[in-house]
């Protein structure tokens, strides 16, 4: 009897150091480099999933967070508000209040989100982002932050379809928007006064975000929809023309691909080529 007891106690032992060992394994699969990337975004932050799920967390963070920041020319900061505004437009609510700290951590301010959040409305729909509001609400308000922000709005009833109008042909030039206005059929010609007045008068005139920037997150948004294409090679050549390059372009579709896939990414990248032939 004695001896029973005693290899059960052994056994015991073994296993419980046979789970250490694993645990220990573990923890050293993630490349430095990923954990230090990971920890400037949520230093000290302990994983869920990292304990149920080790082996989707050490092939995601060592591609997420090493092997895909290793290609191309965006800064920390412009990365993850690409990233922000792909999770709207693909609701992912619970990834994008996870990022919304990351976020806020690396220098993205409240106004800065707020507007990620603001841009999104034409391209996405209030009824899609309304649950990102309150969530960005909330967040703000745990640090600290007084709401409402200051407002960032550049028009008025009076200006914003004149305003709107302005931008939209700078962005695009004024050839592609007067040839859209004229093409129009006269019973679809209120679509292009609403493009121009709400779309750009309402939103994209605001301050907060540099046009480049708003150009830029609006790409990720197209993208990460999914059956934009049309619009999303539209926003390609708005991207080029407010600086934005083919390089800066394939960058964000790169470091999009862990949260939007394969398909959507492989789509953008067809579209980039098209309108951008290498």
């Amino acid at each position: 009897m004695t001896n029973v007891i005693l290899l059960t106690i052994i056994a015991t032992l073994l296993f419980s150091y046979d789970n250490q060992l694993k645990a220990q394994n573990m923890k050293s699969v993630i490349t430095e480099t990923a954990h230090k990337n990971h920890e400037e975004l949520f230093p000290n932050y302990v994983s869920k999933v990292k304990i149920t799920d080790p082996e989707l967390i050490e092939v995601f963070d060592n591609f997420a967070f090493d092997e895909i920041l290793s290609y191309g020319n965006l800064d920390t900061k412009t990365r993850v508000m690409a990233i922000l505004a792909s999770t709207i437009a693909s609701q992912a609510l619970s990834e994008y209040k996870m990022m919304l700290g990351g976020a806020l951590n690396v220098g993205v301010t409240p106004i800065e989100a707020k507007e990620i959040l603001y841009q999104s409305v034409p391209y996405v729909g209030i009824s899609k982002v309304l649950d990102f509001i309150h969530a960005t609400n909330e967040v703000l308000t745990e640090r600290g932050v007084e709401l409402p922000l200051k407002g960032q709005s550049t028009t008025t009833r009076d200006t914003r379809y004149e305003n709107g109008l302005a931008l939209q042909k700078e962005i695009f030039g004024e050839e592609r928007i007067n040839n859209m206005y004229n093409n129009a059929p006269k019973n679809q010609i209120h679509i292009q006064k609403y493009l121009s007045a709400n779309c750009f008068g309402d939103y994209v005139t605001r301050d907060g975000l540099d046009i480049k920037t708003r150009e830029l997150l609006t790409f990720s948004m197209l993208l990460s929809l999914g059956g934009c294409e049309s619009q999303l090679k539209g926003h390609i050549l708005g991207n080029v023309n407010v600086g934005n390059d083919k390089e800066t372009l394939l960058s964000v579709v790169t470091q999009l691909i862990p949260y939007v896939g394969y398909p959507r990414a492989l789509n953008a990248i067809g579209c980039l080529n098209e309108v951008i032939p290498e």
